[in-house]
């Protein structure tokens, strides 16, 4: 399964993933949607009374990630054929946050003071991103994730030559982490004109995604 499933779209699902992480914190009141380890930590610092850090957006988000996570596993256990769940939950990822962007409509470049269309937001943000969280841990790309980089970055570094190793998909653990570190930028600097813009963006990377895979898998049918 692994091997079939192209890098490249795992790849561009990671730059989707810098883009909502930049909405999320930057403009949901400092709070992940994708990157959990990162919510947990914020959870922390809310109960710990730090400003500006709240426990109930963290709470929510935590909570929407394990109910898209769990959405995920459902989908991929009650289908053998691993392309056509992969193919609707990349569907469903992007109406989420198509969902997602519909919910921050109307709303400029600064934080969402509405309580209601914030948790919205996050709600819908973080069920599309415990889904793919889902999807990529079926798969089970090797340094691919689409949302985590720390083992990545943890291979990079102790399996490289100066620890001894010999550099094994250094390449490819190099691409996710610059994919990351793409989206983040063009999500912070797409949230100077409005919140709706990257998560749009975002939607129509899952999109393009669904599409591409759906496209692979059928040419690879065709004899």
């Amino acid at each position: 399964m692994a091997e079939r499933a192209p890098v490249g779209i795992l790849l561009t699902m990671t730059v989707a993933t810098g883009i909502i992480d930049a909405v999320s914190f930057l403009a949901l009141g400092h709070v992940f949607t994708a990157n959990m380890t990162g919510n947990i930590v914020l959870l922390g610092f809310a109960l710990a009374g730090a400003p500006g850090i709240s426990v109930s957006r963290s709470a929510v988000a935590l909570v929407a990630f394990l109910a898209g996570a769990v959405l995920g596993g459902r989908m991929a256990s009650h289908d053998s054929s691993w392309h056509r769940w992969a193919d609707r939950a990349l569907l469903l990822e992007a109406f989420l946050l198509g969902v997602a962007a519909v919910m921050a409509r109307g709303i400029g470049a600064s934080a969402v003071s509405n309580p209601l269309q914030l948790y919205a937001v996050i709600v819908s943000a973080a069920v599309a991103m415990g889904l793919r969280n889902a999807i990529a841990r079926k798969l089970a790309v090797p340094d691919l994730t689409t949302t985590v980089l720390t083992l990545t970055i943890t291979g990079l570094a102790a399996d490289s030559s100066l620890a001894g190793g010999e550099n094994p998909r250094w390449q490819r653990r190099v691409a996710a982490i610059l994919a990351m570190i793409c989206g983040a930028f063009a999500g912070a600097r797409m949230l100077a004109y409005s919140i709706l813009l990257p998560l749009a963006v975002a939607c129509g990377i899952a999109a393009i995604c669904a599409a591409m895979q759906w496209h692979l898998f059928s040419e690879g049918r065709k004899p």
